[in-house]
């Protein structure tokens, strides 16, 4: 008997995720981007930061922040996480510094949203051992990297969560285009870019998320979802139990999953015990 556990919910091959830093005015314009064409993704904020409505100049742009009051609202159907308060080089500061930016800034996004803030980006894309440590006393769970692969594969590492590419790599729509006529049979197939919403007022280029969006969206077999949505759903499939004759499975979780067994699709409801053969 063939078993494969490698869809995503739904029975889709493949899945989609952003993920954008800082917080700043020009968040506005890519979540209306974002809605409009069901794309899924994770803000990263510095609420201290965004408390203090921190304005810097990068390439001779002054970068706005949002303000506090609206966090909920714009990104109701996005994800909020961590990027610490004030966004410094966590490696070199001391614990109890790292411990204050990570669990502070936790604190007050999760004040503000409602619901438990698990996901993290680094700031600058910088760490060490000590830093991931602390991130998981403090219930970070994932945290994203800068280091690129150009692949469209998932994490090792949770806490070193390295994404497919930038947003202003020049091969991105190649890439949109290879993911979209991919078959990764044996493997998940996961899709991920990162970036800053500032950087399309400054590059002058709001086409290339918008052209990206149209592109790749309203795929069958493509799950778009938040960074800490693909997280749940591949740890909930590591909880399904099969026997020894793989001839059954049981789903111990409140999840829906998925699995492939003899070429068939086949969902496993929670609580299920499901005879496979």
């Amino acid at each position: 008997m063939n078993i494969e556990i490698n869809l995503f919910p739904g029975g889709k091959t493949k899945a989609l995720t952003m993920s954008y830093d800082d917080g700043v005015i020009q968040d506005r314009r890519l979540v209306e981007i974002f809605d409009s064409y069901g794309i899924k993704g994770t803000f990263n904020l510095n609420s201290t930061l965004i408390k203090m409505q921190q304005v810097w100049s990068y390439k001779g742009h002054d970068i706005h922040k949002i303000q506090l009051k609206e966090i909920k609202e714009l990104y109701k159907n996005q994800e909020v996480a961590v990027h610490s308060c004030t966004h410094p080089r966590l490696e070199i500061l001391p614990k109890e510094m790292i411990r204050n930016e990570i669990y502070e800034d936790k604190r007050n996004l999760e004040d503000i949203v409602g619901y438990p803030i698990r996901g993290m980006a680094y700031p600058f894309g910088t760490y060490n051992k000590t830093v991931k440590d602390i991130l998981e006393s403090s219930g970070i769970e994932y945290s994203r990297t800068v280091k690129n692969h150009d692949e469209f594969i998932l994490p090792d590492n949770y806490l070193e969560w390295n994404p497919t590419c930038h947003h202003n790599n020049p091969r991105l729509m190649e890439m949109t285009k290879n993911f979209l006529e991919a078959n990764q049979d044996g493997d998940y197939c996961l899709f991920y870019v990162w970036g800053h919403s500032y950087e399309f007022d400054i590059d002058n280029n709001w086409y290339l998320i918008e052209d990206f969006c149209k592109y790749i969206s309203n795929k069958l077999d493509v799950w778009y979802a938040t960074n800490v949505e693909i997280i749940d759903y591949l740890e909930a499939v590591k909880q399904l139990k099969f026997s020894v004759s793989s001839s059954s499975v049981y789903n111990p979780t409140s999840a829906l999953l998925w699995i492939k067994v003899n070429g068939e699709v086949l969902v496993i409801k929670p609580g299920e015990t499901r005879r496979l053969g």
